[in-house]
């Protein structure tokens, strides 16, 4: 059902940025990047516990980084017809992309018998 949902709130947002579909899409783009790149330097396995807050700085630099850039490129390509749209295409799919990487997490990792027997 909430994938439905996210699926549904995705596609009427695109209907509705109708005339500004480029950053739509843009927005989209970017932040799928970005969420991608930090979720992988964030779930790096490390044998050194002391590493973790590291790959977290690390993901959260290049969400910065992979955004900035994106931004950037964007302008100066003349991709962005409105900035509205894409900061809201942005902000809703760095959440949902968020919840689904998440669900995916959660979904592979193996839960503890103590756990798994409530």
């Amino acid at each position: 059902m909430k994938l439905f949902l996210i699926f549904m709130a995705s596609i009427s947002a695109g209907v509705a940025s109708g005339e500004h579909l480029h950053s739509f899409m843009l927005g989209l783009s970017i932040s799928a990047l970005a969420v991608g790149s930090c979720y992988w330097f964030a779930f790096r396995s490390t044998r050194f516990p002391q590493l973790a807050v590291f790959l977290l700085l690390c993901g959260m630099l290049s969400k910065l980084t992979v955004t900035v850039v994106g931004v950037m490129w964007g302008v100066s390509a003349d991709l962005m017809t409105s900035p509205l749209t894409f900061a809201l295409s942005y902000l809703f799919f760095s959440i949902a992309l968020t919840y689904l990487w998440f669900s995916y997490k959660d979904a592979i990792t193996a839960r503890p018998k103590w756990l798994a027997a409530k």
